[in-house]
C-alpha cells in the first residue's frame, strides 16, 4: 500500500503528499493546487513531509516542468543545500569545553549580516583567503559570462560572499553519530549573487507574462517558456549559481577543519561520507521515460543508492539517508524537518529560556537573534521521517553538540 495522500482539484494535475503523520497547513494546500494547474506540470507534483507555505512557491515540493521553468519555485536561495563530512575523531576526542571550538569555528567562517547602514558587513570577507581565490577562479569564466550581457551582477556580494555562511536557518555543525563518531555538517547556498539572480529573473518573468497576456494562478507563479532568450539566460544562470552554491560550501568545510586542528590537538582525517546536495535547484532529469525539468523547492535527491542529508533543527537529530530511488516522489525525498510556525510567530511565542532549555546540550547562541529558530518552530523530525520511508534508508543518525547561527 502506498504511503502517499493524494490531493485532486479540478483543472489541475494531482499531487501527491508523503505527509502521513504530520501536520499540513491548509494554504501550503492552496498554493500547491495553484502550481498544479499551470498548464506544463508533467504528470503530477510529489509533497515531501516537511512541506510548508513558501514565498512564490511551496517549500517541499517537487515540481516536474515541460517546456518551462517557474524561476520562484527555485527561489532567491539558489543552490541552497547541505555538505557533511564524517571525521576519524570520536566524541572523548573533543574537548570538555566547546566554546572554544565554537569561537574558532566562527572567525574561521564568516557569517551573519551587519546593518545596510555599516561600513562592512561582517558576513563578508574584507581580506578573503588564498583558498577562496582558488575556489573564484572555477566560478570566474561563467561569473563572466553571465556579467558580459548582464553588468548589473557586477555590483552584487559575489566574490566575497564565496565561503560565507549567511543568516536565518544557514548553520555550521559538529555533530556525534550513534557510534560517538566526529561529523561536520553545514547547510548554505549561493549568498547574495544567488539571490540577485533569482529576484531578476522572477521579474523578468512577470514581464514575460504581461508582454504575452497570460493568465496565471499567482503572480508568483509566472515563468519563462523554453525556447526564449530569458530562458535560455536562467538556466545558464542558475546553473552557475548552483556550482556557486556547492563551492561555497566546500571552501566553508576546509576552513572549518582547519579551525578544528587549531583546538583539537589529536591529528585527525576526514572523509566525505556524505554528499554535498542541494535542495533549492532545478535540472533537467529523465522521469517515466520522459526529460523533464526538476525543480526541487526544499527536496533532495533520492535516487537509488543516493546519499542524501536531511537535518533537523537546531537542538533536534539529523540524519544521513540513501535514496531508495521511487519515481512516484520523482526520486526525492525532504531536505528537513520543515517548519510549523513562522519566524514572527515564533518570537512571539517563545521565550530565550524556552530557547536555553530546548538547546541545553548544545554548545551555541541563546540569545533573542536565534529564538525563530528553537527547535518546536519545527516538525517533528521523527514523524517527518516515518512518513517518507518509502523514499529513503537511514544510514546514519546524527545530534549535535555545536552549532554556529549566522
Amino acid at each position: 500500500m502506498t504511503q502517499y495522500n493524494l490531493l485532486q482539484t479540478d483543472n489541475a494535475k494531482p499531487i501527491k503528499m508523503w505527509t502521513k503523520g504530520v501536520p499540513v497547513e491548509e494554504e501550503a494546500k492552496t498554493q500547491l493546487t495553484k502550481t498544479a494547474q499551470l498548464p506544463f506540470i508533467f504528470k503530477h507534483i510529489a509533497v515531501m513531509p516537511d512541506v510548508h507555505v513558501g514565498k512564490g512557491s511551496t517549500i517541499g515540493s517537487v515540481i516536474p516542468t515541460i517546456g518551462a521553468i517557474i524561476p520562484a519555485t527555485v527561489g532567491v536561495d539558489i543552490g541552497c543545500g547541505m555538505i557533511a563530512v564524517q571525521t576519524s575523531l570520536i566524541a572523548s576526542d573533543l574537548p570538555d569545553n566547546l566554546l572554544p571550538l565554537r569561537n574558532e569555528i566562527e572567525k574561521a567562517v564568516p557569517h551573519g549580516r551587519s546593518p545596510h547602514n555599516r561600513r562592512q558587513d561582517i558576513g563578508s570577507w574584507q581580506n578573503p583567503p588564498l583558498i577562496i581565490d582558488q575556489y573564484w577562479q572555477q566560478l570566474l569564466p561563467g561569473f563572466e559570462k553571465l556579467t558580459e550581457k548582464y553588468p548589473n551582477f557586477l555590483k552584487t556580494n559575489n566574490y566575497r560572499h564565496l565561503g560565507t555562511l549567511g543568516t536565518g536557518n544557514h548553520f555550521i555543525e559538529i555533530c556525534l553519530d550513534e557510534a560517538d563518531r566526529v561529523w561536520i555538517m553545514l547547510h548554505s547556498g549561493s549568498r547574495g549573487i544567488g539571490n540577485a539572480i533569482g529576484n531578476f529573473f522572477i521579474e523578468m518573468a512577470r514581464k514575460d507574462m504581461e508582454v504575452h497576456n497570460k493568465n496565471l494562478p499567482d503572480k508568483d507563479l509566472a515563468y519563462l517558456e523554453e525556447g526564449t532568450e530569458h530562458f535560455h539566460d536562467y538556466v545558464d544562470a542558475v546553473h552557475w549559481a548552483q556550482e556557486f552554491a556547492r563551492l561555497n560550501r566546500e571552501a566553508m568545510m576546509n576552513n572549518v577543519i582547519l579551525a578544528m586542528r587549531k583546538v583539537i590537538t589529536k591529528p585527525f582525517t576526514t572523509h566525505m561520507s556524505a554528499v554535498n546536495c542541494h535542495h533549492n535547484y532545478v535540472q533537467k532529469e529523465q522521469h517515466f521515460g520522459e526529460d523533464i525539468f526538476i525543480t526541487r523547492k526544499g527536496a533532495v535527491s533520492a535516487r537509488k543508492g543516493e546519499l542524501g542529508i536531511i537535518p533537523g533543527s537546531m537542538g533536534a537529530k539529523s540524519y544521513i539517508v540513501r535514496g531508495l530511488g521511487n519515481e512516484e516522489s520523482f526520486c526525492s525525498c525532504s531536505h528537513g524537518a520543515g517548519r510549523v510556525m513562522s519566524r514572527t510567530e515564533a518570537k512571539k511565542k517563545f521565550t530565550i529560556e524556552d530557547q536555553i532549555k530546548a538547546t541545553a546540550h548544545v554548545e551555541c547562541r541563546k540569545d533573542a537573534n536565534v529564538i525563530d529558530e528553537i527547535p518546536m518552530a519545527y516538525k517533528d523530525i521523527d514523524a517527518v521521517m516515518t512518513a517518507q520511508n518509502e523514499l529513503v534508508e537511514i544510514v546514519h543518525q546524527l545530534r549535535q553538540v555545536v552549532c554556529v547561527k549566522g
